[in-house]
């Protein structure tokens, strides 16, 4: 009997009756598909890919499986979650539906150790743990190694991370490939997700076994009401959330592409509206503790919307979310559609509003390469491994510390990790509990494969432009950029219509538009000094000397803020006549910055480090010592090598260390004096630090730094 054909006795259905119940109410039932995922799984050794639309009851199967399958003496289930407010959803659940769930996570260490013992003892019926738990040799000695050869069933949520064709590849996903391999071969397998084309379903499929199951539905959602807007500028596009977000039904998340977008149309939404449309922002940097609180607090309707980049998106679940805007689209309609359909899953219309403008473009364009491997990175980096294993003198192969490798191969922190975990999955480097090791296995750039998968992430940047364009029913053209072959017009979206529903058409008005620019440009950004020395290269490591180093300084502008963005233009192309502009903006930002001062500025000396044309640093720091009639003083630079942004930190110090230098009115200047430092751009603050330790070593006080552009 086939997998498809297996049906659910009376005793397992009656359990599998009550678990549904239990999640949806009296008198739910398991749909067709959920009932033969569910019988297919008490089957020995069974794999089953579903692939159903968000909302549609995936969660139920494992957790109904996991009930047949306890009650039948099986073991405990292992959920593999990407997310800990997907976990905490799930733990919940879980709890409804009668089964003993936990997790295994950063935030819960003083309960792993009982957590542990319970299920050694049989104690708990679903473990949740994320796939960078998998990855951590400490877990898989202590637990996994235990659990292998007596786990009921493990399922994969969110599958489509395991392919590296999924539009959220994550090399730790592909740990499952191991973890399956240490299986019982009688143990069940279950992986789900929302968000697989036909080439990832068949990857993950044939990653499961070739005798895996997949149960496939149309992804259509009725509830949804897709618009898009004419294409704006990125400010238009702050405007429009702020004169807009009133009048959308309900609550709702509001999508952004950058951190920088989500914490300031976040600050200028507060302005406008204050506690009358109360708003947070919600990115990748808080603490879990902070991201659980606001994922509450838009789960209670305390606040009116959460701004948010995708680290709001795989497995927060309210079911009556009314609206979804985007600030721009995530590269691939695949992850649009996975973020839009966090709304509408349990209310009859939700509004989701896509808000174009060209910047987007050169986000696309990043992410379309920012995870395929660079050959020389790679080589750099297995050379450091293998200077570490040398170190070790005969002894037992050397773990390199992922600090160490930074150090040792002159690349950033984070591209170490990620290399580090792509050759895991390649089974090139292996993590151990003191770092990393080298295996003897070589390495070989894939080029073949890696321009595969740049051509399908820039064929669906095409498919989001045509989207933008509104060329077809957006849904239609959704659900095909899924190889949904139910895709049809759905006759709601603003093609099918022919017209965006109102208020929503509506372009913000200029006197909003105006007011958005002037609050945005007067939210200075506070430039906090760096405390410690690198190491490496620079040779110093260790904190930075109170005397040496910069106060708390001031960005002007931040990034690519969209109040600045047509200066900033006009500046790189070197056009002097937006120098006024920058220059008015910088007496603006020290007005409000003076109340902090420790002293008032008596010296301005400018730092050009950019290599710009229209020289902002000394027409920042002229300006500003004509208004406070204080006397002007520069540190020279030569020009700046192209690839300083390619240099570690360690690098980069050493490099401003060698090649900056006090000119002699400077050096006279300095005597006990309190300096204002004025800063073209830097992306790291390395030539600031470097500097105001100069500074201080030649006579200042103190150094104020005024930072005219933070770039990304």
């Amino acid at each position: 009997m086939s997998d498809r054909e297996a049906q659910l006795t009376a005793e397992q259905a009656a359990i599998a009756g009550q678990v549904i119940e239990a999640l949806a109410g009296t008198g739910a039932r398991l749909r067709a598909d959920q009932a033969i995922a569910v019988a297919a799984l008490a089957q020995p050794a069974a794999r089953v890919l579903v692939v159903q639309a968000t909302g549609w009851g995936k969660s139920a199967v494992y957790w109904a499986a996991t009930a047949v399958k306890r009650a039948a003496g099986d073991g405990p289930t292992l959920v593999v979650s990407p997310l800990l407010s997907l976990m905490r959803d799930q733990i919940a659940a879980a709890g409804r539906a009668g089964l003993r769930a936990a997790t295994l996570n950063s935030s819960n260490l003083a309960d792993w150790s009982g957590i542990e013992q319970a299920l050694l003892q049989n104690g708990i019926d679903v473990l949740l743990v994320s796939p960078e738990r998998l990855a951590n040799p400490g877990f898989g000695r202590r637990v996994l190694d235990t659990l292998a050869g007596r786990l009921g069933l493990v399922v994969v949520d969110e599958a489509h991370a395991v392919s590296d064709w999924g539009h959220d590849f994550r090399p730790d996903y592909r740990r499952m490939t191991d973890v399956l391999q240490r299986l019982n071969p009688a143990t069940a397998v279950l992986a789900t997700t929302a968000t697989a084309n036909a080439r990832v379903t068949t990857d993950v499929a044939q990653q499961l076994g070739d005798s895996t199951l997949v149960l496939r539905g149309p992804l259509a959602r009725s509830s949804l009401e897709l618009s898009v807007t004419d294409t704006m500028s990125p400010l238009e596009r702050y405007a429009w959330v702020v004169e807009h977000l009133p009048a959308l039904a309900g609550s709702g998340i509001i999508y952004t592409l950058t951190v920088a977008d989500a914490d300031r149309l976040a600050g200028v939404i507060q302005s406008v509206h204050g506690a009358a449309c109360p708003v947070a922002a919600y990115t990748g940097g808080l603490e879990g503790d902070e991201r659980i609180r606001l994922e509450d607090a838009l789960r209670d309707n305390s606040v009116r919307a959460l701004v948010a980049t995708s680290a709001l998106g795989m497995g927060y679940d309210k079911p009556d979310l009314g609206f979804v805007v985007h600030l721009g689209s995530p590269p691939s309609p695949v992850s649009y559609y996975q973020q839009v359909g966090r709304a509408g899953r349990g209310i009859d219309l939700a509004q989701v509003v896509l808000l174009p403008s060209a910047a987007d473009e050169g986000v696309w364009d990043y992410f379309a390469t920012a995870t395929i491997p660079d050959p020389d990175h790679v080589h750099r980096l297995l050379a450091g491994l293998d200077a570490s294993a040398a170190a070790a003198a005969g002894a037992r192969p050397g773990a390199a510390s992922v600090t160490a490798l930074e150090a040792e191969t002159g690349l950033r922190r984070g591209r170490v990790e990620l290399l580090l975990k792509q050759l895991a999955v390649e089974g090139v480097v292996e993590r151990v509990e003191a770092g990393w090791v080298r295996l003897p296995v070589e390495w070989e750039f894939d080029a073949a494969h890696y321009d595969s998968i740049i051509a399908t992430r820039r064929r669906e940047a095409d498919i989001m432009r045509r989207y933008t364009r509104s060329e077809s029913c957006l849904m239609q053209l959704l659900q095909e950029s899924l190889d949904d072959d139910t895709a049809a017009p759905c006759g709601r979206c603003s093609v099918c219509r022919r017209i965006l529903s109102a208020p929503l058409s509506a372009r913000p008005k200029g006197e909003v538009v105006a007011e958005v620019s002037r609050l945005l440009r007067g939210d200075t950004h506070e430039l906090a000094p760096r405390k410690m020395w690198p190491g490496g290269e620079f040779g110093t490591r260790g904190r930075i000397p109170a005397q040496l180093m910069a106060e708390t300084g001031r960005i002007l502008i931040f990034a690519d803020a969209p109040e600045w963005r047509e200066t900033v233009a006009a500046l790189s192309a070197g056009d002097t006549e937006a120098l006024p502009v920058v220059c008015e903006a910088s007496v603006e930002a020290l007005k409000s910055w003076r109340t902090s001062w420790a002293r008032r500025p008596e010296v301005v000396v400018s730092l050009a480090v950019s290599g710009d044309v229209t020289g902002i640093a000394g027409a920042v720091a002229d300006h500003l010592a004509n208004v406070g009639s204080l006397p002007r003083a520069a540190v020279s630079v030569t020009e700046v090598p192209a690839d300083i942004r390619e240099l570690n930190s360690g690098q980069e110090a050493a490099w401003w260390r060698e090649h900056l230098v006090l000119d002699p009115l400077c050096m006279q200047q300095l005597g006990g004096s309190a300096v204002l430092l004025v800063v073209d751009a830097s992306s790291t603050s390395w030539p600031i630090t470097v500097a105001a330790a100069k500074l201080r070593e030649a006579g200042a006080e103190l150094v104020l730094p005024l930072l005219v552009h933070q770039r990304l």
